[in-house]
């Protein structure tokens, strides 16, 4: 897999240039505010799955699983004791919702700023939990699952789009993969609340569960009122005075000229885009809209969403009791959590590439290795009586796995399709992302399940042959963007081998060129 890296040189023909300033407390602090977007949606991702193994929340709103899982109890197929179209619906509403947001959310952002398309999905999320907590039917269920979803969409929109246009060149990396690293201390918070309110006698702690995660909707919503805006914003909103000022703050120097004229150039060309639906398909962003879609729809296909999703479910399903399952899904989520961090500290230096490539080849060791643990201790028949040393190793290859895609394909995913979008089409791109992102986990959501009961461990092997199609992707097709300013981020794509003869410095301005060559499009996307 790694030998494919030499088909595509890490050469940039960006300007490398280095601007003066550097990180500020004011961007520091903005940043972490920002990200903190990246809660709500975390929280969700481990919420959703700890609540779905509770007893009390089955019997009540889906009592066809609870008496499945208490008929597997007595021998029956471990496989299948989940698989509920309700129950999954129930999940996966809530990405439906967030996919149809998010194409809404890139108007408000573009038209209104960043950070009020933060507080309108902090605000909307707000209103979800409370219905969630409340809920006395599925139909609140569910309906409080869309509203989480509109709050997910307009969230997961924005905040990576901001903190790329925040964060100086050198630590744009760093800076952006906080996004992913809310997302993954909310998962961390969720299991370790799942754990707790699991043993509170009455059978109620689900709502707990559920209605504590109006905290960080809380958290954004309030501290998106004090965010700035960023200098990009304000350019492209037609109000230069204010973006020199703002960008001499967050660069902590009056010497902002040359990125001062970066961003000019830029902002004309966004205000002279007004359909930037449109536009994003012309054969000049041929390269960028692959990337907009090719990589949320990989980082959904390794199968992270089957062990985050559904890690209490899952680890029931291989064996475990209950209380048990809750806490294997926090020792992930906090191997998930740590391994954000090293990507954190490393992306700017390393590089994305270097963390895909390598983040590729874990995950595909580990994938073969739970299948193969699964299949021989379960079989087809999907009865078995695991000890507690075999389950103990499954857990140790999930982390494993876990480790490898929260040092990449886990922050990556949100960081490099936001930094290589030109800012006439950003919020159009992010949001074409997104809502690839929530289409993806929703049909993940959705199938697996049922995938689990009809493929059995080969859905493990299903998983591990989709990680090897996206690493192969990563070799060929992605060039460096470390230290290269979003500003001149176009230049990447000139001198890469396959990318050179779609990038023609804007002769194609006009929209006629979106059906050229369409089929190196679908090669490029395989």
């Amino acid at each position: 897999m790694a030998g494919g890296a030499a088909v595509a040189p890490s050469s940039s023909a960006g300007k490398r240039q280095d601007y003066p300033g550097g990180l500020t407390l004011f961007v520091f602090m903005a940043c972490m505010v920002a990200a903190t977007g990246g809660l709500i949606f975390g929280y969700d991702i481990g919420i959703s799955g700890g609540v779905t193994s509770m007893d009390p929340f089955l019997s009540r709103f889906f009592p066809s699983v609870y008496r499945k899982q208490a008929e597997s109890a007595d021998g029956g197929n471990q496989y299948c004791k989940f698989d509920s179209e309700l129950l999954t619906l129930f999940t996966s509403s809530l990405y439906v919702a967030a996919l149809v947001a998010s194409l809404f959310a890139a108007s408000v952002t573009r038209a209104a700023g960043r950070k009020w398309s933060m507080f309108a999905g902090g605000v909307t999320f707000l209103a979800g939990c409370a219905l969630n907590g409340a809920a006395v039917n599925v139909a609140m269920l569910i309906l409080g699952r869309v509203l989480l979803g509109v709050g997910v969409g307009f969230a997961n929109q924005s905040v990576p789009v901001y903190l790329s246009e925040m964060a100086p060149m050198r630590m744009r990396g760093m800076l952006n993969n906080g996004f992913q690293l809310m997302i993954t201390l909310g998962i961390l918070i969720a299991n370790l609340i799942n754990y707790g309110t699991a043993k509170i006698a009455g059978g109620w702690g689900w709502r707990l569960s559920l209605g504590l995660a109006a905290v960080p909707a809380a958290i954004i919503t309030v501290g998106s009122l004090f965010l700035p805006d960023t200098p990009n914003s304000l350019l492209e909103r037609g109000r230069p005075e204010e973006a020199n000022r703002m960008l001499q703050r967050v660069r902590g120097t009056d010497d902002v000229a040359a990125e001062y004229d970066d961003l000019v150039a830029a902002g004309e060309e966004s205000r002279a885009v007004t359909h930037p639906w449109r536009d994003i398909r012309q054969r000049r962003y041929r390269p960028q809209l692959v990337m907009a879609v090719a990589i949320p729809l990989f980082q959904q296909l390794t199968g992270i969403n089957v062990i985050m999703f559904y890690a209490p479910v899952l680890f029931k399903t291989l064996g475990f009791g209950g209380t048990a399952s809750l806490m294997s899904a926090v020792i992930t989520g906090l191997v998930n959590l740590v391994s954000t961090l090293v990507s954190v500290f490393t992306v700017d230096r390393a590089g994305r590439r270097a963390l895909f490539l390598e983040g590729g080849a874990q995950m595909l060791a580990a994938q073969v290795a739970v299948g193969a643990l699964i299949g021989a201790k379960f079989g087809w028949s999907g009865v078995a009586t695991v000890p507690a040393g075999y389950a103990a190793a499954t857990v140790v290859v999930m982390c494993v796995y876990v480790a490898g895609f929260a040092w990449s394909w886990g922050p990556l995913g949100w960081l490099v399709p936001s930094e290589v979008m030109p800012l006439e089409v950003r919020p159009a791109g992010q949001s074409i992302t997104v809502a690839v992102n929530m289409l993806m986990t929703f049909a993940v959501a959705q199938a697996f399940l049922p995938m689990l009961c009809r493929l059995k461990f080969l859905l493990f092997f299903f998983f591990a042959a989709c990680v090897v199609v996206m690493t192969l992707f990563i070799a060929l097709f992605l060039p460096e963007t470390k230290g290269v300013p979003i500003e001149d981020m176009a230049g990447v794509w000139k001198t890469h081998w396959y990318w050179k003869r779609f990038v023609n410095d804007g002769d194609d301005t006009d929209g006629h060129g979106v059906d050229i060559e369409m089929g190196c499009v679908g090669e490029a996307k395989k």
